[in-house]
């Protein structure tokens, strides 16, 4: 029988030291996962380093990678980061080949999207949007139109926002 795959983001609170990245990341790899998305970063604690990870899974082995991640002695805490109490965001930089005439059109949608332009040379711009992987994903849709030289997107990172009730 079929059992859909739901994709999931998982945020792993590890103690701040060398190779713990590769120690969590070998856990998803030896059980067959494909991470879609990995971000690392500081915490509070100068101890702690948060590691936010997003995979497709079904509910069996998702539960699975969970408990047998949370067993290595450099994870702390591990969790599923619901939609509904989390919010998530991604930075993406987007260089765009652009003339004279072609420029305004593309601030226009720059700035329908929040988003700013960081770099202008006489080819082309660089823009940066931080926003929810939705809102990326839509910007990207929109400006497709226009020559996308190169796009570098930083991967999701969250939080949740407050307990479930």
């Amino acid at each position: 029988m079929f059992k859909p795959l739901k994709k999931e983001i998982v945020s792993v609170l590890v103690e701040n030291q060398a190779n713990v990245l590769t120690r969590v990341v070998s856990m998803f790899g030896r059980r067959g996962f494909n991470i879609d998305s990995l971000t690392v970063s500081a915490t509070n604690d100068p101890n702690l380093s948060r590691i936010t990870i997003v995979f497709s899974a079904t509910e069996q082995k998702m539960q699975q990678i969970l408990t047998q991640t949370e067993k290595l002695e450099v994870v702390k805490s591990i969790y599923v980061l619901n939609r509904e109490n989390s919010l998530y965001r991604e930075l993406l930089l987007i260089k765009i080949g652009a003339n004279q005439a072609q420029r305004s059109a593309i601030k226009e949608i720059v700035d329908i999207f929040r988003g700013k332009i960081v770099d202008l040379s006489k080819e082309s711009l660089i823009v940066e949007l931080t926003g929810t992987p939705e809102k990326l994903d839509g910007f990207m849709d929109v400006i497709e139109d226009y020559n996308v030289l190169e796009v570098c997107r930083t991967g999701i990172t969250g939080i949740e926002s407050h307990p479930l009730k």
